[in-house]
């Protein structure tokens, strides 16, 4: 053997070029197959690069398409919304621990007496559910509606709780649901994000981190939008489609000769995918804010006719919400807008500050339900109304309520969900769960399931183990399961 051998350099062969060089084409065989199925097979471009938000298909079969998370920033007491409590009219003013026993030590510990809603309540629909005075207009829709009313938490402070809704996990750097939603099935619109935040104003404590990737690919993440008529930065092209195509296409040609000779690279290939993203975006997201062909009639259903008006930002959310799930977006979540005093985080001032975020999101709610009910999306579309805990059934001062992660209210409308019913109970006083306690895993497991993924079966291999969002919990919420 000549010693010029020794000089030889092997280049790492990727799997692509393994499979095509084998014996006798039974790699070409192999790959053949993969591309005809559009979960494996799909492009971007000219970039030769598979699609990781090619529509995938589910464990089982899905009630449910898109998910419409409706997000209640701060808390919402649920004793004031949808968790009638009359005891706390009878024992108003006393003092908690006298009438309740052991009170568990809160956020702020400067826990008052035991407080009665100010807002009366009533009974609506043929399912006589309770709702308050601060919700009318969703009150007229509570026969579509599953209310959870023994949701917990397992952490009383804002930063945790959210990454725990989010992702499952109370610290940072986690998926988000959305994220593991399309990594799971994917999208059914590859010119928008599969995961989509529509920013009232307000991003939750800790931040950007409740929407991330986490250790999934990075084309899983959330992507920002406002609900004004420029969406996103930048999305008006400043140059002719013809030449964005051309310099996608150079840049997509010299990655994947990069990967070819290489071997495969994540990040590079997440970034082109972007690239190709955000260039159909620039045709898809203008398009898709245009509210020019929606009637007066709807827009006044939503509570758009007037542009000032406090339900005016979350109704266009509301609304581009409908229009998302229309074009095959797979998850939606709706911040809450500002409305001038703090989010449903009411330490003090709890009757103005609740009524200020109630008037600005109770009709866009309610017109969202309506409206996909009445174009037919509801059937396999999942509403979900949720905050990150609840609030206490005492009074902290004089006239707040502290966080109370042991027992809260969320509810949920749409694909697989049987309306009028309710999971679950609290106490008396609505302040701890006596009945069927749920906690976060068990609404991610139900969430999954209505959209056809099995919640033990959904991993990612990372850090020497197979993750999944629900960690090694999660059981569906059963009594709302239609």
């Amino acid at each position: 053997m000549s010693h010029h051998c020794n000089n030889y350099v092997q280049t790492p062969m990727t799997r692509r070029q393994m499979l095509t060089r084998c014996a006798s084409g039974f790699g070409g065989v192999a790959l053949a197959a993969l591309l005809a199925d559009k979960s494996y097979g799909a492009s971007l471009g000219n970039a030769g690069l598979s699609n990781p938000l090619a529509p995938k298909p589910g464990h089982h079969t899905a009630k449910a398409k898109s998910v419409i998370f409706l997000y209640m920033d701060g808390g919402p007491s649920q004793v004031d919304t949808f968790d009638y409590k009359p005891d706390l009219i009878k024992h108003h003013g006393k003092d908690p621990k006298a009438v309740l026993g052991r009170v568990e030590p809160t956020q702020f510990d400067n826990n008052g007496t035991i407080m009665q809603s100010p807002w009366k309540f009533n009974q609506y629909g043929q399912s006589g559910a309770w709702v308050s005075d601060l919700f009318p207009h969703v009150a007229t829709c509570v026969d579509d509606i599953a209310f959870v009313k023994s949701m917990t938490s397992k952490f009383a402070e804002h930063t945790s709780a959210n990454y725990f809704l989010h992702t499952g996990h109370g610290i940072q750097g986690r998926p988000s649901m959305g994220a593991w939603m399309g990594y799971g099935l994917g999208s059914e619109n590859d010119s928008l994000p599969g995961f989509a935040v529509l920013n009232g104003g307000l991003i939750p404590p800790g931040g950007l981190d409740n929407f991330n990737s986490g250790f999934l690919p990075a084309s899983y993440q959330g992507s920002v939008l406002s609900p004004g008529d420029v969406p996103l930065a930048n999305i008006k092209p400043r140059e002719s489609g013809k030449d964005q195509r051309a310099k996608l296409d150079l840049v997509g040609a010299l990655d994947q000769a990069m990967i070819e000779s290489v071997g495969g690279d994540d990040a590079l290939e997440s970034a082109v995918n972007n690239y190709e993203t955000a260039y159909r975006m620039q045709r898809a997201v203008p398009e898709l804010a245009d509210m020019g062909e929606e009637s007066e009639e709807t827009k006044s259903l939503y509570g758009l006719d007037h542009k000032n008006n406090q339900t005016a930002t979350f109704a266009r959310q509301c609304l581009l919400a409908r229009r998302m799930v229309e074009r095959g977006v797979r998850f939606i979540e709706l911040t809450c807008p500002k409305v001038g005093g703090d989010r449903w985080d009411q330490h003090g001032n709890l009757k103005s500050g609740h009524e200020n975020n109630a008037l600005a999101v109770d009709q866009p709610i309610s017109a969202l339900l309506k409206d996909l009910k009445r174009t037919g999306l509801l059937d396999d579309t999942l509403v979900v109304w949720a905050g990150e805990f609840g609030r206490t059934p005492f009074a902290q001062g004089s006239n707040g309520r502290d966080h109370n992660p042991h027992g809260f209210t969320m509810w949920m409308a749409g694909g697989g969900v049987k309306g009028g019913t309710a999971a679950g109970q609290t106490d008396s006083f609505g302040y701890k769960v006596v009945e069927d306690r749920y906690e976060i895993h068990d609404l991610h497991a139900t969430m999954l399931h209505l959209l056809g993924i099995d919640h033990t079966r959904l991993t990612y291999r990372f850090s020497g183990r197979d993750i999944r969002l629900t960690d090694v919990h999660g059981r569906l919420i059963e009594p709302i399961l239609a």
